[in-house]
């Protein structure tokens, strides 16, 4: 497919940190994005309760937004395994990398299998995450998927945020960094 033809799917860990993304994609802000979907796929947030408000809170935006979704299994003991021996790590460790990789792979396989050709993700946009690190994991793990680094509107995310009855959890989601914020 040519570069004016992109199927996108956008890995999205949350509501408040990929609706100015959603927005973007959905006014078509993003050059050379035909189509995309939000792929909520985020087996690393424990407990399971949190987890299911997130998604909820997901859906509810993708569906107020008439934007495509697909939520993925949530299997926190794969997600566990992925990252055993790292769970002593600190936020933007090497066990973020490892979950950002499992992730990553995952989402391809998801692209694979639905004809989409390009990555993107939200990941990075949390202030306790790391874009670089984020960007890393895709690149290594996109095999013949496109990862786009996108600068999302940071304006348009805060602007939506404020405006919004949005869920806003106090931790990143995983069982191993629980922080307040």
């Amino acid at each position: 497919m040519s570069d004016n033809n992109l199927r996108l799917v956008l890995l999205s860990c949350c509501a408040p940190c990929s609706a100015g993304a959603i927005r973007q994609l959905a006014q078509g802000a993003i050059e050379n994005v035909s189509d995309f979907i939000v792929l909520f796929f985020n087996p690393n947030i424990f407990p399971e309760s949190e987890y299911l408000k997130r998604m909820k809170e997901q859906i509810k935006y993708c569906e107020e937004t008439g934007v495509k979704y697909a939520v993925l299994e949530y299997d926190h003991d794969a997600w566990r395994t992925a990252i055993q021996g790292f769970e002593t790590e600190p936020e933007r460790g090497a066990r973020c990398s490892l979950c950002f990789e499992y992730r990553f792979r995952r989402a391809v396989k998801f692209a694979q299998q639905n004809g989409y050709n390009a990555i993107a993700s939200v990941l990075g946009v949390s202030r306790h995450k790391s874009q670089t690190q984020v960007d890393v994991a895709a690149e290594k793990n996109c095999d013949n998927i496109q990862y786009l680094k996108i600068k999302w509107d940071e304006n348009l995310r805060v602007q939506i945020n404020r405006e919004s009855d949005f869920y806003r959890q106090n931790y990143c989601g995983c069982e191993f960094s629980i922080r307040k914020l």
